[in-house]
Parts: structure tokens; C-alpha cells; sequence
């Protein structure tokens, strides 16, 4: 009976802290709620209920800044620019539905970048941006002007929308670095389609992009996660331990007492 009630103490001493650090995420877990409200809230066209949501937003966003967490420059800043266009998208009389939708997902995938340590969710358009994107450089290669500009639009769409939470994610000499082979694609597309040295420039962007998300994907385990795995570990030793110490301390009476006997 003893083994148990040892058991469940150690269970809850060291499971404390794990509930500590849950506790911290809950703010931002809530901001992150928030904006996929407001997501689903554009994309079934209830304009005022996404509004409503992007006001309470703004609210707690304030009120969290102020009380439980700091945030960087940065991530205030990309936050504060991401809201504005997506209650703009919320507002307006005469945005397109695409576009709506675009700007709240691109504020949706900002916040959860914040918010999540692991595997954020614009790594999830990966499939789309690289279909798009290896489609394009196919239309170039075949010397297809028309299909290579609507394919690189389509990236150039695709890429924007994820773009605020990459600044969030990667290392400024990353973006800066595929930053420069986009811009001199979109400068140059028609010497991109007509001379075969200058499409090196989409090998070498999409091998950028490869790597980019292969590096997220790669990225190191939730801390979280390494807490439980460490929590369970001690837990298993020390109890471990301390069976193999009352075993030995058991068989040591028993010796003494077959000891005591033969003498007697």
C-alpha cells in the first residue's frame, strides 16, 4: 500500500510543472481560437460576426500584451498589420469573396505561428505552393509565356499568404534570400521564359523552397513533449530505484534473520 501512495506522490510532483507550462499556453491558445472564429466566420460570408470577432480579438490581444505575455517588435508588428487587413476584409462593401478569405487565412496563419512551437499550420500549403510553383517552371521550360505567368501568379498569391508567418518562423537571411530570386523572376519573366540560363533562377528558388519547409518539418520536438518524456523517465527510475532499494533491504533482513537462527 505504501508503493502506491509513493507512486501517485511522485506522479504529482513531477507532473506540476507540466501543468504550469500547459497554463502559460492558455492565452495564446485563446488568441488563436479567436482568429479561426473569425476565419470560419468570413468564410461562410457573416461579415458583422467576423468583425464582432476581430474587435474581441484586438481586446484580448491588448489585455494579454499588457498582463501574461510579452511579445516581440516583430510579432507585434506583423500581428498589428495582419488584423488591419483582415477587419479591412471584414468591412468593406466591395472586397471579393477570394479575397476575403485570403486575408483572414493569411491573419488566421500569423497568429497560429505565434501561438504554436511545432509544425505551425502555413507549412501545410507546402503541397500547394510547390504544385503551383513546379507547374510554372514547367510552362518556362516549354517556352509557354501565358502558363508560366498565370502558374507564377498563382505561387506569388500562394506565397503572400504565408508570407507574414515565414517572418514569424525563418531567419531574416532565408526570406532575404528567396525574397531576391522572386523578385527577379517577377522583374524578368519574359527572359526567364526565353533563355534557358536564366531559369536557373526557378531551380534555385525551388530548391530554397524545399529546403524551407524541410527544415520546419525537421524542427525540434514541442517542449512540452520533451517534458512529459523526461517527467515519465525520473518517475520510472526513481521508482525503480526504490523497489531495488526495499528488495535489498528485504533479503538483508532475511539473511540476518537465517544468521540469527544458525547461531541460535
Amino acid at each position: 500500500m505504501r508503493y502506491k501512495w509513493l507512486l501517485l506522490f511522485l506522479i504529482v510532483i513531477m507532473l506540476t510543472p507540466m501543468n504550469v507550462f500547459a497554463n502559460s499556453q492558455r492565452p495564446l491558445d485563446r488568441l488563436d481560437n479567436i482568429s479561426d472564429e473569425a476565419l470560419q466566420m468570413i468564410k461562410f460570408q457573416r461579415y458583422e460576426d467576423g468583425k464582432k470577432l476581430l474587435d474581441y480579438f484586438s481586446e484580448q490581444y491588448t489585455d494579454i500584451s499588457s498582463k501574461e505575455h510579452s511579445f516581440t517588435m516583430d510579432q507585434q508588428r506583423i500581428i498589428t498589420v495582419s488584423h488591419d487587413e483582415a477587419l479591412e476584409a471584414a468591412v468593406s462593401p466591395n472586397m471579393d469573396y477570394e479575397e476575403r478569405v485570403q486575408r483572414l487565412t493569411k491573419f488566421r496563419l500569423v497568429v497560429d505561428a505565434i501561438a504554436t512551437s511545432h509544425q505551425p499550420l502555413w507549412t501545410e500549403m507546402e503541397n500547394q505552393i510547390m504544385t503551383v510553383f513546379q507547374e510554372a517552371r514547367e510552362a518556362a521550360s516549354s517556352g509557354d509565356s501565358a502558363h508560366f505567368y498565370s502558374n507564377f501568379n498563382a505561387f506569388m498569391s500562394l506565397y503572400n499568404i504565408i508570407y507574414p508567418s515565414m517572418k514569424i518562423d525563418v531567419s531574416a537571411e532565408n526570406i532575404q534570400r528567396i525574397d531576391a530570386r522572386i523578385n527577379f523572376i517577377d522583374e524578368y519573366r519574359s527572359e526567364v521564359v526565353n533563355n534557358v540560363k536564366s531559369q536557373q533562377e526557378l531551380e534555385g528558388l525551388e530548391m530554397d523552397l524545399k529546403n524551407l519547409f524541410e527544415n520546419m518539418d525537421e524542427d525540434e520536438a514541442d517542449p512540452s513533449l520533451w517534458w512529459v518524456i523526461i517527467s515519465t523517465g525520473s518517475i520510472i527510475i526513481l521508482t525503480l530505484s526504490y523497489v531495488g532499494w526495499r528488495k535489498y533491504q528485504g533479503e538483508k533482513a532475511i539473511r540476518k534473520n537465517r544468521t540469527r537462527v544458525h547461531k541460535d
